[in-house]
């Protein structure tokens, strides 16, 4: 918790609540799943701030993490928006809050887990995978130009290079430096001493006694203890006007069926899928 937090206001109101459940990707897969971005959850927060009668917002977070860019732009729009309205933020991590999930709960004022949550995992990580073999076993030829050496590092097609890895290593480091710089802004009392950032994720009695969290509890007890006079009021982002209408999309046009699907992109997608599972693997979910 930082000093000089908002103090609780009280006297009835609500308690806006918004749930932040996901991978955090710039797009969403072939594969419908909660994904989080600025673009998915911006309308949320935004009436979430504005909601009439406010007294704060809580963010319910679930998120084995993802995009180190769209972490941070929700929450930088998350600490806009509360400097904005003057509302304090209190964040409750879930199953988990890991990677770029804590980035997300370092947006609140306060951090609060269940004994059993998996937070932390102050590091970075990339992974893909290497399909020379399989366009080898079906006879397909690569044909890839490029201007610029390096336009083609890392290419799943071709066989990865040293020097390809050793750069990728490097832009790891200094994303890296740049959460551990985000978490030592948002939190104080820190245990540094237990190499909180190698990457390592903790259950959330731990988390509170290495200083990642604030206290433990659900939602639902903290809020009543904080705000016992406030209702709390889930938020949701606004869905799109054909949604509301409830007309589908398919195929880019209302009404008609999906056009035919292409193997090249069906095998694209599940390797998506799988991409989007192994993040949730790692912490056994």
């Amino acid at each position: 918790m930082l000093p000089g937090v908002l103090a609780s206001k009280v006297g009835g109101g609500t308690v806006s609540v918004v749930r932040l459940n996901g991978i955090i990707a710039a797009a969403s897969g072939p594969v419908p799943r909660a994904v989080i971005n600025l673009q998915a959850v911006e309308s949320a927060l935004v009436r979430a701030f504005e909601a009439e009668n406010a007294v704060a917002v809580a963010l319910v977070i679930n998120s084995p993490g993802g995009s180190p860019t769209q972490s941070q732009l929700v929450a930088d729009r998350i600490r806009g928006l509360a400097a904005e309205h003057e509302l304090p933020v209190l964040a409750f991590c879930e199953d988990v809050a890991a990677s770029g999930g804590y980035w997300l709960a370092c947006a609140a004022d306060e951090i609060f887990a269940c004994p059993t949550s998996l937070v932390g995992s102050i590091g970075v990580v990339s992974g893909g995978f290497g399909l020379t073999g399989l366009i080898e076993r079906f006879g397909i030829e690569r044909r890839l130009h490029t201007a610029g050496t390096n336009k083609a590092r890392l290419d799943p097609f071709q066989p990865e290079k040293p020097e390809d890895v050793e750069w990728l290593l490097g832009m790891q480091g200094e994303l890296h430096e740049l959460f551990i710089e985000w978490v030592r802004s948002r939190r104080e009392g820190l245990d540094e001493s237990a190499d909180l950032f190698t990457g390592e994720v903790w259950t959330g009695r731990r988390a509170l006694e290495l200083g990642l969290i604030d206290g433990i509890g659900s939602p639902h007890e903290i809020l009543a203890q904080r705000y016992p006079d406030a209702e709390p009021v889930g938020v949701e982002p606004r869905k799109p006007l054909l949604a509301r209408l409830g007309v589908g999309v398919l195929g880019g046009v209302p009404g008609l069926a999906a056009p035919s699907v292409d193997p090249a992109a069906a095998v694209v997608g599940a390797l998506e899928w799988l991409e989007q599972r192994a993040h949730w693997s790692r912490f056994g979910l």
